[in-house]
């Protein structure tokens, strides 16, 4: 007689499991090859894909703003010009959103002419005017000098082309906004070089 082994439930149990398991696989993997491909990729849009801007677009505008080179060239000129007339100032040139470029503080001057500097080339930008001028309209509108970081004090010079601002230069602390002014229109003048 043959001896049968008797197979606990536990065993019998995984056997069986791993039987389905398989059969459930491989069942799976016939259905998949069976399947049809998957469908490529959509290409990325062209503004993904590097693709160039239509130049010729009627909804975009193009702006020319200068250099951080040609802004301290301006500037650099600005307070050498005040210094060989013995005057410590601070000299500031913005772009034309009246951000700042470049700001140079001459030595001893004071505190109060890094702001100031930049106030008055933010106001000369804004307003495509030298400052100066700005100044003599306070008398007709003299809520002008509420508005918020304009200074309309002798100092400020725009810097433009064709005509459209594109920076403006701004110089305080020598005794008197004519002399800053002077100054400021020396950095512009740089610029024409």
């Amino acid at each position: 007689m043959k001896q049968v082994k008797k197979v606990s439930r536990r065993t019998g149990a995984i056997t069986g499991g791993a039987l389905i398991a398989a059969l459930a696989l491989g069942g799976f993997g016939a259905y998949a090859a069976g399947a049809a491909p998957a469908p490529a990729p959509a290409p990325a849009p062209a503004a993904q894909a590097g693709a160039k801007t239509d130049v010729k677009n009627k909804n975009l505008t193009r702006s020319t703003h200068l250099t951080v080179d040609a802004a301290t060239k301006a500037a650099r000129t600005a307070l050498d010009a005040a210094k060989k007339e013995n005057q410590r100032v601070t000299v500031a040139v913005v772009d034309r959103n009246g951000d700042t470029i470049v700001t140079l503080r001459g030595d001893g001057a004071g505190p109060q002419s890094y702001e100031a500097a930049q106030r008055k080339a933010y106001t000369a930008v804004s307003w495509n005017a030298p400052t100066s001028v700005l100044a003599g309209r306070l008398a007709q509108t003299p809520a002008l000098k509420d508005i918020p970081g304009t200074l309309f004090l002798g100092g400020g010079a725009p810097v433009t082309a064709k005509n459209t601002p594109l920076a403006g230069i701004g110089v305080a602390g020598a005794p008197s906004g004519d002399l800053d002014e002077k100054f400021a229109q020396a950095g512009v003048a740089a610029l024409n070089k």
